[in-house]
């Protein structure tokens, strides 16, 4: 069934909730209805390449504390694999699509900057070399 179609009976169906309406009236209203969303829909141009279209740059995608994904709008600190796996993409078909470099962290910069900073306080790397 066509989106106008279903549109459409959405309507009606409000409309039928609210009022009493002959089988005439509704399938009348449906037809009319239909049409009319279909012609708004191919009156606007670029309607469907909206869609791909990102809401932000991606280079002001990756924030101090969050990243945006540039495909749903939804903010989070990490992109995981699994919520890109959610939009049928890996992380690198991710930034190859959004113009990232291969080596660009998906993660926001104040997480970046605290994991290194851990890392260096850590110094795994004397450790290991004491261990040898």
């Amino acid at each position: 069934m066509e989106e106008y179609l279903k549109e459409a009976l959405e309507i009606v169906k409000a409309q039928a909730s609210v009022r009493n309406m002959t089988e005439e009236e509704m399938s009348a209203m449906i037809l009319a209805l239909s049409r009319g969303i279909r012609e708004t829909a191919r009156e606007m141009p670029g309607a469907a390449s909206q869609s791909a279209a990102p809401g932000v740059d991606p280079a002001r995608a990756i924030r101090e504390k969050s990243i945006l994904c540039l495909e749903c709008g939804k903010s989070f600190r990490v992109l995981t694999k699994k919520h890109l796996g959610k939009h049928g993409m890996t992380p690198e078909e991710y930034k190859a699509k959004w113009g990232y470099k291969k080596n660009t962290s998906l993660v926001a910069r104040s997480l970046t900057r605290n994991r290194r900073k851990r890392m260096q306080e850590m110094q795994l790397w004397k450790k290991r070399q004491a261990q040898a």
